[in-house]
């Protein structure tokens, strides 16, 4: 998963009523649409995890794009040109299932930021480490778990207070990040990997069946992870009202992202498989271990040295937009009455601290899952894992939303529409919904490659904490109140809302039909007369 932020974008109406903005209607082509979709998924920072598989790595990257990141981009794309107001998934799903599911969807993928950030900052903490010499220092110190500990912590809180300042400096930090920490890393990856078989030198790689042995369920665990790297559709899917002829131009651009994402991800997991073995590949650290390893064969070393201080720039530049970011689409949320009025408020930047400090907490316990098992490299997988079963819970909550909605509101003006007719709908979302229910289940077991101690302990941390935040949304809806709506908050109100029906009732508007402003305003004052806030009931 790529630095993502879920920010819903508001104008004012002459009414005073607010409602999405985009940029002008035809103005991103098929392969801007591509390239959009590929820069906000490739990550090189998951990579060893999947260089443990060798060439069956290219088979589970092809094999997650098709069950999930394919049909998954054309269930969202179809939801976003479909309910074009401001919330994203929270609209989507409330729209479906009502108010509760739609607010712990929403809060669901704040979570899955929110755990998954841990291994970001370990992955700081080791690529820090590698700036400095020698290899064997550096390799003994990103295994150290009080190091790993004390300096994902630093990095964190001094992000947190830094973002106290406002997000400018952040956003152009994280900008500046994924320039020379991503994208300049990756091509120098690509070309020394390259030049070094093409030269030659020793292969690393070991010779292995293409397809998995699926009898071993554990030996497969950390392919589970390639989901994570696909997520964020749900997030751009909004960039298909931008389009000119989206029925025909969002399919072309999503099978040409999904190439270039397989192409990216299988070549340079690859590459760190060609120089290290696979019994040797450590999740935090292989991929620096890769870039000493291929300088070192041109007597180059000192250049490994110099990667270590671009990813570590990445890093700082992911950790700063992360920190702020996921946050502002949970607020814009929780304005509606989610969460208490005191929790609501911003400084005088517009930065939310006191949320910030209860998301450094959840951080710091997070981080300190160092102390519990035997290795960071377990500590980062656990997170991983974690994170990618709150992602996929959500994931199948998006794609329940999708067969509802396709029921409830069947005549309801699409701008997209998930190709094949009720057969295309079928198929994608059986495909899509039983890829993710696997991965989530597979992720609940240890994987094989790494030492993770006790398996109880790994399994009972990974339930404890799937439990835990999938119940917290609901226990926070369950003690809103109508005090903590904010009185500035303007949201547009959900179709059932509009007509007067349940979320899981037929639409009562003929086909295409659009309601006016005139009507939502008379809906909004009978929910209010009948003692109802919106956009919760």
């Amino acid at each position: 998963m790529a630095d993502k932020q879920t920010v819903p974008v508001q104008e004012l109406t002459k009414s005073g009523r607010k409602k999405p903005v985009s940029t002008a209607h035809g103005s991103i082509t098929m392969i801007a649409m591509a390239i959009l979709i590929v820069t906000s998924i490739v990550s090189l920072r998951g990579l060893p995890s999947e260089a443990k598989f060798g060439v069956q790595s290219i088979f589970y990257y092809i094999f997650a794009a098709v069950v999930f990141l394919l049909p998954f981009s054309l269930v969202c794309a179809e939801l976003a040109s479909t309910y074009t107001r401001s919330g994203g998934l929270y609209r989507w799903v409330s729209e479906a299932f009502g108010p509760r599911w739609g607010w712990t969807a929403m809060y669901l993928e704040w979570q899955t930021i929110v755990i998954w950030f841990p291994t970001v900052l370990m992955f700081g903490a080791a690529s820090l480490a590698f700036i400095f010499w020698p290899e064997s220092f550096d390799e003994k110190l990103a295994s150290n778990k009080i190091y790993t500990l004390v300096i994902a912590l630093v990095m964190y809180w001094a992000a947190t207070f830094n973002s106290f300042r406002g997000t400018r400096s952040a956003n152009r930090l994280s900008t500046l990040g994924g320039l020379f920490g991503t994208i300049i890393p990756a091509g120098i990856l690509f070309v020394a990997g390259i030049v070094y078989v093409c030269a030659g030198k020793q292969i690393a790689l070991t010779e292995m069946p293409f397809l998995p042995d699926f009898s071993h369920l554990s030996t497969i665990v950390l392919a589970a992870s390639i989901f994570l790297f696909y997520g964020g559709m749900e997030i751009q899917a909004v960039h298909v009202n931008d389009m000119r002829n989206p029925a025909r131009d969002f399919p072309r651009a999503v099978f040409v992202a999904i190439v270039a994402i397989v192409v990216i991800y299988a070549l340079g997991t690859l590459i760190i498989g060609v120089v290290i073995p696979s019994e040797n590949i450590d999740l935090l650290q292989s991929l620096l271990v890769a870039y000493h390893s291929l300088f070192s064969s041109f007597n180059l070393s000192w250049l490994g040295n110099i990667m270590a201080v671009l990813i570590m720039f990445g890093v700082i530049g992911q950790i700063s937009a992360l920190v702020n970011g996921p946050s502002t689409g949970l607020m814009a949320v929780a304005q509606s009455g989610y969460l208490p009025m005191s929790l609501q408020k911003t400084n005088p930047n517009g930065v939310n601290k006191r949320i910030l400090y209860i998301e450094g907490v959840f951080v710091t316990v997070l981080t300190l899952v160092l102390l519990v098992l035997p290795t960071v490299e377990s500590a980062y997988q656990i997170m991983s894992q974690m994170a990618t079963i709150i992602y996929l819970v959500m994931v199948v909550m998006i794609y329940g939303a999708f067969i509802r909605l396709r029921r409830t509101q069947p005549d309801k003006k699409r701008g997209f529409r998930v190709p094949g007719g009720k057969a295309g709908e079928w198929i994608v979302c059986g495909l899509g919904i039983a890829g993710a229910l696997a991965a989530l289940l597979l992720s609940f077991l240890p994987p094989s490659q790494i030492d993770t101690g006790s398996p109880a302990v790994y399994i009972g941390i990974l339930i404890a904490g799937v439990a835990l935040f999938i119940a917290l949304p609901l226990w926070v809806y369950s003690k809103r109140k109508p005090s903590w709506r904010n009185p500035e908050a303007h949201f547009y109100p959900f179709d059932w809302q509009i007509e007067g029906r349940k979320p899981w009732e037929a639409s009562k508007w003929p086909a295409g039909y659009e309601p006016t402003e005139e009507e939502v305003e008379a809906a909004e004052s009978d929910a209010i007369a009948r003692h109802a806030t919106l956009p919760h009931q």
